[in-house]
């Protein structure tokens, strides 16, 4: 039987509460912290959290997409050299839980995570747009099951250097519910398939 890590985990009141996740979510959630007590990492794949709980990795890319779509932590990946062939994915506590710091366990963080779980929301005002690699698109409509193509979205993108317009784009996600929306009136009308008009924005999202 593989080892499992023997580390105790961090849930905040912010994460044990909140209505929006599901059990599951918030115990990968815990899983997540004990694992960046080892070494300030957490570079576990989908298949390891699969291994460790019994569940399928589509069960657990979804629990992974749902910590990802309420704030809660963030992944973020590496390459192998010169290829689009993912190395490793990292992922990262963003809020209500262990700031992670490499080279830190829990011990060292339980001060910071005390102080940072006292903060509801993270200020982003101001932020800037960060663009989302394939893998977290596809995270994201695996998430809200809504059958968007992610490479499609990606190139789309890609192609107009992520504008929405004129304006640099500022909510990826929002426009992934744009597509989405616009999918399910197309589907509504009895089609089949989601087109979009070449050259066409689809905007923000915030409705």
């Amino acid at each position: 039987m593989k080892e499992k890590p023997n580390y105790y985990a961090i849930i905040s009141a912010e994460v044990r509460y909140d209505k929006s996740l599901t059990a599951n979510a918030k115990l990968l959630y815990a899983e997540i912290t004990a694992l960046l007590n080892i070494n300030g990492e957490c570079f576990a794949t989908n298949k390891y959290f699969s291994n460790l709980y019994g569940k399928s990795v589509v069960t657990i890319s979804k629990w992974v997409s749902e910590l990802v779509a309420n704030g809660y932590v963030s992944t973020y990946y590496t390459y192998k050299g010169g290829t689009k062939e993912i190395d490793r994915r990292y992922i990262t506590i963003l809020k209500g839980g262990i700031k992670e710091n490499k080279g830190r366990g829990i011990k060292e963080n339980f001060k910071d995570s005390i102080s940072l779980s006292k903060d509801k929301h993270i200020n982003n005002k101001g932020a800037s747009f960060k663009k989302p690699t394939i893998n977290d698109i596809k995270e994201y409509c695996l998430w809200r099951d809504n059958g968007i193509d992610s490479e499609t979205f990606f190139d789309f993108y890609e192609s107009k250097n992520w504008l929405i317009g004129k304006n640099k784009m500022k909510d990826w996600k929002a426009c992934v519910r744009t597509w989405e929306k616009r999918q399910n009136k197309t589907n509504n009308n009895n089609t089949t398939s989601h087109r979009h008009k070449k050259g066409g924005d689809y905007g923000d999202g915030k409705f």
